[in-house]
């Protein structure tokens, strides 16, 4: 199931319910905006540079939402550029729970610094992380010990890039994963993507 509430530059989604990542609802706000000119569409437009492009610029977002959602209240769980950048999706989280209204005052919130900043998009999706939450950081690695999740890695190591197994800590640089009943170690800095496998 998937709850979602829709709301434009001048309106909100209202609603009273609150979920939280490891509740079956997955909670988001779409915002549409009309982009006029070039922008990303031009400069994505050759290959392989675009795509060093294409993560400079996720990077580069990555720190403006890292410093402006604390602020608010709100973790930054992770965010996804798609379909050449021109849509936006922004994870979030916060101890009791991810509300429609939260995705719709962050959403409003996030299209004013965009402006300022200079962020190019077409539409934006603020989200709860829903159950397969995203594991981006040293420090939710070490949340979440004991919980089942996939990883997959930059680098194979031994042949092998995905590892689905239960997590057992971060040890410096170093992600502890129990795997058929032995324990791997995987550098977090090689990690592309890691996320919970929930049990339904």
């Amino acid at each position: 199931m998937r709850i979602f509430g829709k709301a434009s530059r001048g309106s909100a989604a209202k609603s009273k319910k609150s979920f939280s990542g490891f509740n079956l609802a997955h909670v988001f706000v779409r915002i549409r905006t009309q982009k006029s000119g070039t922008g990303l569409r031009a400069r994505f437009s050759d290959g392989q540079s675009a795509h060093f492009l294409f993560v400079a610029l996720t990077m580069d977002l990555l720190e403006l939402l890292d410093r402006t959602l604390p602020g608010l209240g709100y973790e930054l769980v992770d965010v996804e550029r798609s379909n050449h950048g021109k849509l936006l999706r922004v994870f979030i989280d916060k101890p009791e729970g991810i509300s429609v209204d939260d995705c719709a005052l962050v959403s409003n919130h996030l299209i004013r610094l965009f402006q300022v900043e200079g962020v190019d998009y077409d539409r934006l999706e603020v989200s709860s992380p829903g159950l397969d939450r995203p594991l981006r950081l040293m420090k939710d690695f070490q949340r979440f010990v004991g919980e089942k999740a996939t990883v997959r890695m930059n680098m194979a190591l031994n042949g092998q890039r995905n590892f689905v197994g239960i997590l057992r800590g971060a040890d410096g640089e170093k992600l502890n994963m129990e795997i058929d009943g032995a324990l791997v170690s995987l550098d977090i800095a090689d990690i592309r993507k890691a996320r919970l496998i929930p049990e339904i």
